[in-house]
């Protein structure tokens, strides 16, 4: 059986609740479903939060999400996989991110679910401008999220 990964960036909010149960609805072969999702916290390092404004390429975006989406696929054994990710402002407590994997064992799906968001967090063409009292800044990339990900890759 062929699986298709659902890709969506989308300015609105989503449901983790119903997404998870779209994607398994009806499903006998899934024994396993992992998800994480990401949201706005309302401070960093102690400082308050306003805001985060999340901005991407569309198309660019989209194809190399699927790309890594492939990878997955073809990495560990998933009978279904979906990406959620937001774009525009996005307030502390509001969904960014949704990456959701199943499987007919725990394992692949909470690898695939890891290898995705590593891949999110450091590699996914967008780019995160936080609010604060500070004033505007854009968040660089962060050495640990660089390391997490490095394990990924084949030697």
């Amino acid at each position: 059986m062929t699986v298709a990964a659902t890709i969506r960036i989308q300015d609105a909010d989503f449901d983790v609740a119903r997404e998870i149960a779209d994607l398994s609805k009806g499903r006998i072969d899934i024994g396993a479903v992992v998800s994480f999702s990401g949201i706005c916290r309302g401070s960093e390092q102690g400082e308050p939060i306003a805001a985060l404004t999340l901005e991407h390429y569309p198309g660019m975006a989209e194809a190399e999400i699927q790309r890594h989406a492939d990878e997955a696929l073809s990495r560990w054994p998933l009978q279904g996989l979906t990406v959620i990710h937001r774009v525009g402002r996005i307030e502390p407590g509001e969904n960014i991110v949704l990456v959701v994997t199943a499987s007919a064992h725990r394992q692949a799906a909470f690898e695939a679910a890891e290898f995705l968001m590593d891949y999110l967090k450091t590699s996914a063409p967008f780019w995160k401008r936080e609010e604060s009292a500070r004033g505007p800044s854009w968040i660089e990339a962060r050495g640990h999220d660089d390391a997490a990900a490095a394990r990924w890759t084949k030697s």
